[in-house]
């Protein structure tokens, strides 16, 4: 075999790896296309996932300022409630004084009356 012969069998040979390379990346192609029903579809896809994105975003900010709205009343309740248990404790406090205040007039009343019916 003579240096031409080996150096045209050689091209022979390359050229049909490459023609067998790129027919198969042909036919690769040919049969993974992407129909354009499925690209529609996949639109439609991504923008009810956008759609459906947006509506979470907005229902985690509602969320968030209802619990902010949640957390401000419930720390008001927990004033007033304070403020009411606190008068409560005053009102008693009150009233056992009131009540030792009538004891001992009741008491000295009756020791009142007990020295006036011993003079009569």
């Amino acid at each position: 075999m003579s240096r031409t012969e080996f150096v045209l069998a050689t091209a022979i040979i390359l050229f049909v790896a490459f023609c067998l390379g790129w027919f198969a990346n042909w036919l690769l192609h040919r049969f993974t296309r992407v129909a354009a029903g499925d690209v529609a579809q996949l639109d439609k896809m991504s923008q009810e996932l956008h759609e459906a994105e947006e509506t979470r975003d907005q229902a985690i900010t509602y969320l968030q300022q209802r619990e902010a709205e949640l957390t401000n009343q419930l720390a008001q309740t927990e004033a007033e409630l304070s403020a009411a248990m606190e008068g409560l404790r005053d009102a008693r406090h009150e009233a056992e004084e009131m009540r030792a205040y009538i004891e001992s007039q009741s008491k000295s009343a009756d020791g009142a009356d007990a020295v006036f019916a011993s003079k009569r």
